[in-house]
């Protein structure tokens, strides 16, 4: 596939390394330009380019940036195919991101990230460390592979991002539409933990909203 990657931090840069490794054609960008991050593109196997340059001609767009961030992105989309795959990796943070209304009241991170940007998208990659993501993948059929949930509305997109989550060496968990991916919010049993199938099920199912960002804040 061809991939276009915004966000060149941690998971955007694993991910990258990854999914070029894996024969995909990806390009990356950050906020600061392309010339700083050639080396770090060029060490991946991916091509550095402007965030505009990272939506057009690509089968999926991943979005790897600060929370906050996705505010300036309003406009990027207005010209991409509706067909392009949009997958959020990113997790709030309100001491980082600064205080959002609507997500503090309860909207859904990626619900969210929807409206900021114009387009449906798929949550996944979220939920897990960038270290677990570049140390830890596993070839199907291995014991011992860690489970990543996955939720989305649309199901062509959301086999998709599941695809490309297997292809990295993971068990992806389709966990229903964005309106749940709080399941697998910051302070919930399934971030950040690790988890096979059927302990990230039960996680899932455990999970208690109520409780969550006051969880992530007590771990922050």
């Amino acid at each position: 596939m061809k991939i276009g990657i915004i966000g060149a931090g941690n998971i955007g840069a694993t991910l990258a390394r990854k999914l070029a490794a894996g024969g995909h054609e990806v390009k990356l960008a950050n906020s600061k330009g392309p010339d700083t991050i050639r080396d770090l593109a060029g060490d991946i196997g991916a091509a550095a380019v402007s965030k505009e340059e990272a939506v057009q001609g690509v089968d999926v767009v991943v979005l790897s940036i600060p929370f906050g961030n996705y505010r300036d992105l309003g406009g990027l989309f207005g010209d991409v195919a509706k067909e392009v795959v949009v997958i959020d990796t990113s997790n709030y943070y309100p001491f980082r991101d600064g205080a959002i209304a609507d997500v503090d009241g309860g909207m859904p991170e990626s619900v969210w990230v929807s409206g900021q940007i114009g387009r449906p998208v798929i949550k996944t990659w979220n939920a897990v460390l960038a270290a677990t993501l570049a140390e830890k993948g596993r070839l199907d059929g291995t014991d011992g592979r860690i489970a990543i949930p996955v939720a989305g509305d649309a199901p062509e997109a959301k086999a998709i991002a599941i695809e490309l989550v297997e292809a990295i060496g993971f068990e992806a968990l389709d966990t229903g539409g964005l309106a749940a991916s709080w399941r697998q919010q910051p302070g919930t049993p399934a971030y950040c933990t690790e988890l096979a199938t059927s302990e990230l099920k039960e996680a899932l199912r455990s999970a208690d909203r109520s409780r969550a960002a006051n969880n992530r804040d007590a771990l922050i």
